[in-house]
């Protein structure tokens, strides 16, 4: 099979063996690369169930695995770090004493865990500071036992991290890092598991890899230890989750850490004008920390970038909405090829009131993810309750949806109770109606609450043994009638109700989709879904974001709002040269996310931390030279 690539990406794409270090520049075709080196290791006879692919999303993983299975009709795994992880984990987590059904839980469950284990110890502790440190410390992968505290806070910080890890133990869970930390963990404890993994992937590729952390990179190395056939691609210049844990040295010392490294650079940008690239290769080089390259295009110089300078936050808005219409109207681009790129979140009210004002249609991307809504996590609560039976977050959330008399000081007493019996929670509270709990006793509306709790989740059971998903989606609704507790916000119901309807949608769509579908399968599958990935080029409204939440994504026209001192690049970056280079990154990411049109704008006073502040320009618009720009005045 002939690719159309360019001298670079054959040279990756046909180097079959060996630690190989791609540096793509934005918009240079990096995900192609990927997905015809997978396609030319095929042809050559490679095994497809030797092969592993990691991207960062489930979209980018779906979208190579897709375009992979229609080339070559093969079935490689295409998957991101955690669902990797998880999948490892089914297979050996019982090395660790769990159980292969393990409930993987997210950030608002692990927060109620969290909050459990300071209520019981009558901490003083708040739960975010809790949860960053068990974060931190994971990703670091250290292990409590060696951990050294050196501060008063950290004593208690490693008291809380060990009830919190019990906790999830007895629930028979695992968090976000877990995914990652364990099989680490195990991977060293037992060698010989180790290289069952080595002997099963003998090729991995890793994309963006330039936002791996500490485990995920030490988790690649004992991978590819034994045959050293790793294909990374990613760019230096666009390393801009280090608040998450991302390593820029991961990349940056790469050809250190693997011997005999070749290293394939990609220059040429498929997406942006020439204009646009000189500008940001010129922004980008006050870096010290990158590789050296430079982007071009055979796309033409383009026009230049505009700058506008507004009095107020509000003037601003007012100017990109105008542009926005005139693209629109005069230049037939749709909405959705237009974006709106801040700093902060907080940035987007005013953007949000002039864009209804105007009615011009448009989307935050990133907001409350659908999977993150309400009424749709109470239903999941619900269904893995009658997956695992132990899942003490999801009993706290349902057993009293609709009300069962059940109070929170006795659901602590069921789960305390529980957790000392070694018994899982639904089997204790079967325990406890017939009788069989010596010291713990219902009164008799706790006892019918808790009649009617066991005798719906035994018969979800049953249907579930019986029926396919989508049914025990829409039959979990109706028993549990949960319609009816969603009548009392009579406001939002409607919108409610449509949305558990799209959940059962969802059910019948991935059922129909999926090889093997189960209960176990979904439920996967929605925790490690992210907001991001519902984003959607589906509807023609304009794009607002978070420039974090920019990268990977391009658009014809994008607005760069907020180019001012202690803004962008931000004030927590001021006296961190490390944090300034990472803000300078940035900035270069959202700078290559424009096609034809990049606007970038100013204003000499906004409204910022409660106050109003004169505002001074951003040092990167002067780090961009002035044949790039062109200053703009509009008339109101």
């Amino acid at each position: 099979m002939e690719f159309l690539l360019n001298p670079e990406q054959q040279d990756a794409v046909e180097t079959m063996y060996g630690p190989v270090l791609v540096l793509a520049g934005a918009g240079s075709g990096k995900t192609r690369v990927v997905t015809y080196r997978i396609i030319k290791l095929l042809e050559k006879g490679i095994d497809p169930r030797a092969i592993l692919a990691v991207t960062f999303t489930n979209k980018a993983a779906q979208e190579m695995k897709d375009r992979v299975n229609t080339l070559t009709r093969a079935n490689v795994l295409v998957c991101t770090f955690h669902s990797l992880g998880a999948r490892v984990l089914r297979e050996i987590i019982h090395m660790l004493g769990y159980r292969s059904d393990f409930t993987i839980y997210d950030a608002q469950d692990t927060e109620k865990v969290v909050k459990l284990c300071i209520k019981e110890t009558d901490s003083s502790l708040d739960a975010k500071s809790v949860l960053a440190f068990v974060s931190r410390i994971k990703q670091a992968l250290v292990d409590t036992e060696e951990f050294e505290p050196e501060y008063d806070v950290e004593i208690e910080l490693l008291k809380q991290y060990k009830l919190y890890q019990k906790k999830l133990f007895e629930s028979n869970a695992v968090d976000f890092d877990d995914l990652l930390y364990l099989p680490v963990k195990i991977f060293r404890a037992f060698p010989e598991i180790l290289e069952r993994y080595q002997s099963r992937w003998n090729f991995i590729m890793i994309d963006e890899y330039q936002d791996t952390n500490e485990t995920q990179s030490v988790l690649v190395r004992l991978l590819v230890d034994k045959h050293q056939n790793i294909f990374v691609v990613g760019d230096p210049d666009q390393s801009i989750y280090s608040w998450r844990g991302a390593k820029i040295s991961n990349i940056l010392s790469f050809p250190e850490e693997y011997a005999n490294t070749k290293v394939v650079q990609l220059e040429q940008n498929y997406r942006s004008r020439t204009n646009i690239l000189n500008a940001a290769n010129q922004l980008i080089r006050y870096n010290s920390l990158r590789f050296e390259k430079n982007l071009w295009s055979d796309r033409g110089a383009g026009s230049k970038i505009v700058r506008y300078t507004a009095d107020t936050e509000r003037e601003e808005a007012w100017f990109v909405a105008e542009r926005m219409l005139f693209h629109h109207t005069h230049q037939n681009i749709p909405f959705r090829e237009m974006s709106v790129f801040y700093r902060t979140n907080a940035q987007s009210r005013p953007l949000e009131d002039k864009m209804i004002q105007m009615g011009i249609p448009f989307v935050i991307v990133g907001g409350v993810s659908f999977y993150q809504r309400r009424e749709i996590k109470d239903i999941l609560a619900y269904l893995r309750m009658v997956h695992s039976g132990n899942d003490l977050v999801s009993f706290a959330r349902t057993i009293n949806l609709p009300k069962r008399g059940i109070g929170d000081a006795t659901i602590d007493k069921i789960r305390l109770a529980a957790s000392h019996a070694s018994t899982p929670i639904i089997q204790f509270c079967k325990d406890a109606l017939e009788g069989k709990t010596k010291d713990f006793k219902l009164t008799p509306a706790q006892r019918k609450g808790l009649e009617s709790y066991v005798s719906i989740i035994d018969e979800l059971k049953e249907i579930a043994a019986l029926c396919s998903l989508d049914v025990l989606v829409n039959e979990t609704i109706h028993r549990t009638e949960y319609t009816s507790h969603l009548e009392l916000e009579k406001e939002s119901y409607e919108e409610r109700k449509e949305n558990l309807n799209e959940l059962v949608n969802k059910a019948r769509e991935w059922t129909l989709s999926t090889e093997n579908p189960s209960l176990r399968g979904f439920l996967e599958e929605l925790s490690l879904k992210s907001s991001f990935d519902d984003a959607s080029g589906a509807y023609d409204r304009i794009n607002l974001m978070t420039i974090h939440n920019s990268k990977g994504l391009e658009y014809d026209v994008v607005f760069l709002v907020g180019m001012e001192e202690d803004l962008f690049p931000h004030a927590s970056a001021r006296d961190d040269e490390m944090e300034q280079e990472e803000e300078r990154r940035l900035c270069y990411v959202g700078m290559t996310r424009a096609k034809e049109c990049l606007y970038l704008c100013d204003v000499r006073q906004r409204f910022l931390w409660g106050v109003h502040r004169l505002q001074r320009p951003s040092r990167f618009l002067f780090e961009i030279p002035s044949q790039y720009i062109e200053k703009m005045k509009y008339e109101r």
